[in-house]
């Protein structure tokens, strides 16, 4: 893993972590009036693993902070026994804000059971979560998010109401999740730590573990850093073209169950970062690949959009860099955000249609060689919509409209914008993926982009239609995998996909509408 941060940044680090090194002594019962904790942003992250999770903070003192953790059942009367397990943290001062933040990991946990945790040191304490692990293999579901982007509406308070709902509704109807997943801009401006704040306020993730991507609104600033540690990150310098904007992030894997996870910093596009993510990718997936049933893309910028962004130009070059390479590396599903409204698409390879009698909105797709989704997810909070564009050769001749259903472009099965909040569920399954469009809301509050006037209809048909009942679907696919039963059950032989060595591979190989091939089969070999 490569970590990069200033002199300053590093320094801070170094030295509150070795004092943090020390501290790790068995833990006391919670004192009967604890002091006030000088912690606050907990937030619970993904790991490398099932096995780990990992705790970020920030804190009003540089003070050496660590990480509680006990089995739920083992508390007594909901204070620590002293033989709770202790996880050191490396707290760093805050480059932007003032302050500090904190991230520790916790590792080792077992399967099926409810933990519980909490911040601090000494007699000062945060308040104590819980969460809980699910069984280590096999089926299970996870939730992902479209741009919350907090305070986009202009009002803070109502986009941190939307989200929030959307959490609530999306968790209670969806207790067993394992995962939220974010499609980045968790926030409007970057630095703004109200915002933060309010995307922060649902408990709920200090419960379930958040995988956070990067948008370009969470860029300019540091405080996404802050916030958010993750595993196995590169911020290499190739991912960011000397643009010191999009210096924050970076690409990062993880492996949960049967899927490779891969989350890249899709801000840096141009000169030659896309061709640096690429290789990330490439590389992840040579020697992660064979571990996995599944490899899901995670980024920003949805290089199939079906509204305000369909013919950006950073969306332009992007759908000329990744179709073909993400189709040679088998990649199964990719999650976007960024639109502000929601699409999916049809079975993509190669930047093009893969069956062309493959007809719009079908309930059930078979992917077939080198076949990939790409799904935009609408908005998670309600702050901002976008509505859907009709497809125009003149700005993008590559991106024009679907013979199939000309109102849509060709990439796209189902696209979808109503002004109500949605989250996207993922079911995954042995021979399956399920994936599924939810609403969380309906036209009534909290919805600010409808309560501020920022959109002048609401509900289905551009308004015509009354709006559906929370928790209804807006669209629906099982996604059955090629090459699932093959080999060793995962359709790869360890450290690359097997249909490498397929006789069609030289068919799979040629450019279409996403451009010439950014890999050779030597390279991929």
């Amino acid at each position: 893993m490569k970590v990069r941060r200033s002199l300053a940044y590093s320094a801070a680090a170094a030295a509150v972590g070795l004092a943090v090194a020390f501290t790790s002594g068995p833990a006391v019962a919670v004192a009967a009036t604890p002091a006030a904790s000088p912690v606050t942003g907990i937030v619970l992250g993904v790991g490398a693993k099932e096995t780990q999770r990992v705790v970020s903070w920030y804190a009003s003192t540089g003070a050496a902070q660590v990480v509680q953790v006990v089995p739920t059942s083992k508390l007594n009367h909901g204070q620590f026994p002293r033989g709770a397990q202790t996880f050191p943290a490396t707290v760093a001062a805050n480059v932007v804000n003032g302050g500090y933040n904190g991230h520790a990991t916790i590792d080792g946990l077992k399967q099926n059971t409810s933990y519980s945790y909490r911040v601090g040191s000494g007699d000062s304490w945060s308040p104590v979560y819980t969460f809980k692990t699910r069984k280590f293999s096999g089926d299970f579901d996870f939730l992902f998010f479209g741009d919350p982007q907090i305070g986009s509406s202009g009002d803070t308070a109502r986009d941190g109401a939307g989200w929030a709902d959307t959490v609530n509704v999306a968790l209670t109807a969806n207790p067993d999740a394992e995962l939220l997943v974010s499609g980045g801009d968790q926030v409007e401006s970057a630095n703004n730590e109200d915002q933060w704040k309010a995307f922060l306020a649902p408990d709920q993730l200090r419960q379930y573990p958040w995988a956070a991507t990067i948008g370009n609104h969470d860029v300019g600033g540091k405080a996404y850093e802050q916030h958010f540690w993750t595993p196995n990150t590169d911020r290499s310098a190739p991912f960011y073209n000397g643009a010191a904007d999009t210096r924050s992030g970076g690409d990062y894997w993880y492996l949960y169950k049967d899927v490779l996870f891969i989350d890249l910093n899709s801000n840096a596009y141009a000169s030659g970062s896309d061709d640096a993510h690429i290789g990330y990718v490439t590389d992840v997936v040579k020697k992660q690949g064979g571990k996995a049933k599944y490899t899901v893309l995670v980024y920003h910028h949805s290089i199939y959009s079906p509204a305000d962004h369909a013919n950006d130009a950073d969306n332009q070059q992007r759908r000329q860099d990744f179709p073909t390479a993400f189709s040679n590396l088998g990649v199964d599903l990719v999650l976007q955000g960024h639109d502000h409204s929601y699409s999916r698409s049809y079975v993509i390879k190669n930047g093009q249609k893969a069956n062309p009698a493959e007809q719009p909105g079908a309930t059930q797709v078979v992917q077939g060689p080198g076949g990939v989704i790409y799904v935009t997810a609408n908005s998670a909070s309600g702050s901002k919509y976008y509505d859907l564009t009709d497809p125009d050769t003149a700005a993008d001749p590559d991106y024009g409209p679907d013979p199939l259903n000309p109102d849509n472009h060709w990439a796209n099965s189902v696209e979808n914008q109503e002004h109500v909040r949605t989250y996207v569920k993922v079911e995954v399954r042995d021979d399956k993926l399920v994936v599924q469009d939810i609403r969380s809301g309906t036209c009534a509050a909290p919805n600010a982009a409808v309560e501020l006037g920022k959109v002048s209809w609401c509900g289905p048909d551009s308004g015509a239609t009354p709006a559906q009942r929370v928790g209804s679907t807006v669209d629906k696919v099982v996604i059955q995998p090629y090459g699932r039963n093959d080999h060793d059950g995962h359709g790869r032989p360890p450290g690359r996909p097997d249909w490498l060595d397929w006789p069609w591979l030289g068919w799979l190989q040629q450019p279409g509408q996403g451009g010439p091939a950014h890999q050779t089969l030597t390279e991929l070999r």
